[in-house]
């Protein structure tokens, strides 16, 4: 797969569960402990993990960027 298609399927994904974290960690005390386990914690690893790849898609950017001779 292509780097820019691979962009285009995460950044979405990355965003929906960026907005997931936040929404369920305010509205933590609404939630019953089940719920809030399943899309909150379950949540956070799968972004913990596509963050992970979307550095490593970037991380010729990162290293012209900030680790320049």
């Amino acid at each position: 797969m292509k780097k820019n298609t691979a962009h285009k399927i995460i950044n979405p994904i990355l965003f929906v569960l960026i907005i997931s974290q936040t929404i369920t960690g305010l509205l933590h005390m609404k939630l019953s402990p089940e719920t809030f386990e399943t899309i909150h914690e379950g949540g956070g690893m799968i972004l913990a993990g596509l963050v992970a790849v979307h550095l490593i898609l970037n991380f010729n950017w990162i290293k012209a960027s900030y680790f320049r001779k």
